[in-house]
């Protein structure tokens, strides 16, 4: 379900007994998240998100394109 400002609400997941959680599968159509793809795990006092890593590295690369040696 889409909410204001192009944010979501996938629904509920549980963790298991090895911290494991699904990814709802329309998260997983939205963010074209595929079985085998590296997700990082962020997080700050309020909770955490994931982040395919591809994405982080892109973001990384382009505040690094400004620096210079």
């Amino acid at each position: 379900m889409e909410a204001e400002n192009g944010k979501y609400i996938f629904g509920v997941v549980k963790v298991g007994e090895r911290g494991q959680i699904v990814i709802p599968k329309e998260a997983r159509e939205q963010y074209e998240i595929k079985a085998g793809d590296s997700l990082m795990v962020l997080g700050d006092q309020r909770g955490i998100a994931l982040l395919k890593t591809e994405v982080f590295q892109s973001i990384i690369n382009q505040a690094m394109g400004g620096l210079t040696k």
